[in-house]
């Protein structure tokens, strides 16, 4: 990674750099991006009571990455450093809320496009709002198909989606009134007729059809397993517990299973497509999750252990809250079976599709391609100086990620050089033992990394700002 001055200045003067357009010959890349996900809810990272045969399939395939970390610990923030290859220091969007991508920002979809790249995006977008310069389509893609409002997406029988820059009517009423107050654009559907999941799994079969003799790049953000937080505990949406039904389990449980299990079902049907129309090894296929496990809508992630061996989840910038998943298959180029301790983060997919399409990377960014590491040239591969969030809820939090050292600091509106917890992350993966008495002088490292690694935002200030 670059410096930390240097990527503060680069970050400000971020400009296009562009790609050989019509060049086009790099794989298929799909990247399927879960939502609130745990690191721990996934059989191929240990979870025994949800089955996830496809997504485990996929790990067998190809490489499993132990150490992969979110663009942030909620959703906008999160997407948006996996969009344009910024951490939430740089980046325009560092917290939940209604600030949309600039015509100036440069996202992963906008150079693929350059490149010759058919670009499409079915699901959950979250980086800008209706009319908007933000919008999938003003963003680099050709083809948009899902929800653009986050809270909207909280609800899974919708009485619309968008289809490109025109609503997408459902046969779905909702209530957007619940409890005296008014939802919108959330809501409880009163009448419920189509799965919004089910119509987004369909649409993603349907855009690799008619793209199959281009490259393409599809973005397939499910909005599984979200909670729809205006249902109270009945949020964990899905039409049939399935596999589920008759297990001695709370519903909001049965409701979170079996929502993982239907999104690991659709994925087996994507990649049996990609066979079918003899794509499979020409396709690079990634997944991850937008953040660590919620605890929404009746749901515990202390039930499953969804967050695995990591302290804490969503909303909280501990393991548990950022690192993820990440599983990258690409037949005959990534090794099956194999696993990566690598550590890398959403701001790394850029630069990684760029150059897996022959594309230039723009500058300033702060990812690293990973692609050495996919193709086990880890020798080659380049590492991060340090990794950096921030989060703007909660009183305000900062965590730093230096080598196995992590530093985290609470309550930052109130207390902006309050005391940083320190965890060795090699011995204590979990968070448990705070150890930065034993280490001042990596405790002030980090200080340092947390005022150096950040630009001001005037939509997301720090005190002083």
């Amino acid at each position: 990674m670059m410096g930390v001055a240097a990527a503060s200045a680069g970050a400000c003067s971020l400009r296009r750099s562009r790609a050989a357009a019509g060049r086009g010959n790099g794989p298929n890349i799909i990247f399927i991006l879960a939502d609130d996900l745990g690191y721990g809810d996934l059989g191929c990272y240990g979870q025994t009571s949800i089955k996830t045969p496809n997504i485990d399939q996929l790990a067998e395939e190809g490489m499993k990455f132990t150490d992969h970390y979110a663009g942030s610990t909620v959703c906008a923030p999160s997407r948006c450093c996996l969009m344009t290859g910024l951490h939430t220091g740089h980046a325009l969007i560092r917290a939940n809320g209604n600030v949309p991508l600039r015509p100036s920002d440069v996202t992963v979809a906008e150079l693929l496009k350059e490149a010759g790249y058919t670009t499409g995006i079915i699901g959950k977008w979250g980086l800008g709002e209706p009319e908007t310069t933000g919008i999938p389509n003003k963003q680099g893609f050709d083809y948009w198909f899902g929800y653009l409002n986050q809270r909207h997406a909280h609800n899974y029988y919708p009485s619309y989606l968008w289809r490109n820059e025109e609503k997408y009517v459902l046969k779905n009423k909702v209530n957007h009134v619940v409890g005296g107050r008014d939802r919108t654009p959330g809501g409880v559907a009163t009448t419920r007729v189509e799965y919004s999941h089910d119509l987004c799994a369909k649409e993603a079969l349907q855009f690799v059809e008619r793209n199959k003799d281009k490259p393409f790049f599809l973005y397939l953000p499910f909005t599984i397993p979200h909670a729809n937080n205006e249902a109270g505990n009945k949020g964990m949406e899905v039409p049939s517990f399935g596999q589920y039904a008759d297990k001695d389990w709370p519903e909001p449980q049965k409701g979170h299973a079996a929502m993982i299990t239907r999104m690991d079902g659709d994925i087996g049907k994507l990649m049996a497509l990609l066979k079918k129309l003899g794509l499979d090894k020409n396709t690079v296929v990634m997944f991850s999750s937008d953040n660590g496990p919620h605890k929404e809508g009746g749901a515990d992630p202390a039930f499953f252990k969804s967050s695995g061996p990591l302290k804490g989840y969503k909303r909280a910038l501990y393991e548990g809250g950022i690192r993820v998943p990440f599983i990258a298959r690409w037949p005959g180029r990534i090794k099956a079976g194999s696993v990566s301790n690598h550590a890398s983060a959403f701001w790394d997919f850029l630069p990684t599709c760029c150059e897996l399409a022959g594309a230039d990377v723009p500058e300033g960014v702060d990812g690293i391609s990973m692609v050495p590491a996919l193709l086990g040239r880890s020798r080659r591969q380049k590492k991060h100086e340090l990794f950096y969030w921030e989060f703007h809820e909660q009183g305000k939090k900062q965590a730093v990620r230096m080598g196995n050292w992590k530093g985290v600091r609470l309550n930052v509106a109130k207390k902006p050089d309050g005391l940083i917890e320190l965890y060795d992350l090699k011995n204590d993966i979990g968070e448990r033992n705070n150890v930065a008495n034993r280490h001042p002088e990596i405790v002030a490292k980090i200080e340092e990394y947390m005022k150096s690694a950040r630009t001001p935002s005037e939509h997301w200030k720090m005190p002083g700002e």
